[in-house]
């Protein structure tokens, strides 16, 4: 007799925030070293930008803003600026704070420049978050990348956002020189451990005009293949879903000025959609371990319908395999994901 059995259980991303974030870069700005990887100017599509003008420039958008918004401070390492320039950006955005205007302040740094009273008077002066552009626990990596700290260092910063009533976002960048998977895997294990609230990945590219450009020219450097950071970025993903970590961020931005100066490197436009289709493939693939029987239908969100095959459809046989084909796939506007499975 032919019995049918019917699942629903949800998809592990933690719901995102729903609030736009207005993002501020500031390319360099209190940066104490240029890092190999690092070119702002291309990253954010900003040449060189004095901080006055910086200054003036939030002053007008924020005067046009409305509504509920989040702002942020990105590009340079924030704590690293005279604390009179921190306090004049820090005081700009006060004025514009409260319910129907500033609900949300963040700003990013380099995990050796917070102390506990530093980041005390950044709360004090209304930041919400703190995003410690970590890159990697792996001190080696670290310092062949020109990082100047180990991992300790890097732990202590995330230990002491925490100490400091604010919360955390880490950011990762796979792919630096001597970073392999597995280093890779006991970060996103390191990460995990310290709860953030946020990640941001951002798999290593070469971009002319950096450190890494020239180790990468003498044959001293080699970027991760596009399949090995997919793959690693996908399976970090599904970790920080299961915890709870919302990851706001998978790969560069595809700036004009990024992909002039691009020379290689795991970069693609659907990157991001490749890591969560993998993640979601995966995730599939734990929800039907050891159940019996066939799919006969299975029902996701709208949303899941640009991920669920993959980019070039690279999911589908994987998931052929799993008993999930074009027939049975099924899109609805419930928030679950249904299975139905035929049992004898």
């Amino acid at each position: 007799m032919t019995k049918i059995s019917r699942h629903h259980f949800s998809h592990p991303e933690p719901s995102q925030k729903r609030l736009r974030l207005l993002p501020v870069f500031l390319p360099f700005a209190g940066c104490p070293s240029r890092c190999v990887f690092c070119d702002q100017h291309a990253q954010t599509g900003l040449g060189g930008l004095r901080l006055e003008d910086a200054l003036d420039a939030l002053h007008e958008r924020l005067s046009l803003e409305s509504g509920p918004f989040g702002l942020g401070f990105f590009g340079g390492t924030f704590t690293g600026l005279d604390l009179a320039w921190q306090e004049r950006f820090l005081e700009l955005a006060a004025r514009f704070a409260g319910p129907g205007g500033l609900v949300h302040l963040r700003v990013s740094t380099r995990p050796d420049r917070v102390d506990l009273q530093s980041l005390g008077r950044l709360r004090e002066h209304g930041v919400s978050m703190i995003e410690l552009g970590v890159q990697t626990f792996s001190s080696p990596v670290l310092e062949a990348s020109g990082r100047g700290y180990d991992g300790a260092v890097a732990e202590r910063a995330c230990a002491m956002v925490r100490e400091a009533g604010l919360e955390l976002g880490i950011q990762l960048l796979p792919g630096l020189p001597g970073h392999d998977a597995a280093l890779w895997r006991e970060d996103v294990r390191r990460t995990l451990a310290l709860g953030p609230d946020v990640v941001r990945i951002y798999p290593c590219v070469v971009v002319r005009g950096t450190g890494l450009a020239d180790m990468y020219l003498r044959g001293e450097y080699a970027p991760w293949s596009l399949e090995t950071a997919v793959n690693e970025s996908g399976r970090a993903l599904l970790d920080f879903w299961k915890a709870g970590v919302r990851v706001i961020r998978l790969g560069l931005a595809g700036e004009p000025g990024l992909l002039e100066r691009l020379l290689a490197g795991p970069w693609h436009p659907a990157f991001g959609n490749m890591a969560r289709s993998l993640a979601l493939r995966l995730f599939l693939e734990e929800r039907l371990a050891g159940r019996t029987g066939r799919v006969t239908k299975i029902f996701l969100p709208l949303r899941l319908g640009g991920e669920l095959w993959g980019h070039g459809r690279v999911n589908a046989e994987a998931l052929a395999r799993l008993g999930i084909v074009r027939e049975n796939v099924n899109f609805w506007s419930e928030p679950d994901i249904a299975l139905e499975l035929e049992e004898q």
